[in-house]
């Protein structure tokens, strides 16, 4: 019975393209999304912002299933 670990695989996709990055860039927006929905100032920011959390929450679960 061994006990070394196996060896990690390198993943070949790029660095921009990994879980971590592009998951904080859809938390951001989903917060832009959310802060838009609780201003007082502009109707279309108001206007536009289930449309900017819809699309910050669907690349969330979209960023969930790539490679660390």
């Amino acid at each position: 019975m061994s006990l070394t670990q196996p060896a990690k695989r390198k993943s070949r996709w790029l660095a921009w393209a990994r879980r971590g990055l592009m998951e904080n860039i859809a938390t951001v927006i989903i917060a832009i999304g959310f802060l838009m929905l609780f201003q007082p100032f502009a109707l279309s920011l108001y206007t536009y912002s289930f449309i900017t959390m819809l699309a910050g929450t669907a690349m969330f679960i979209i960023v969930s299933k790539f490679p660390e």
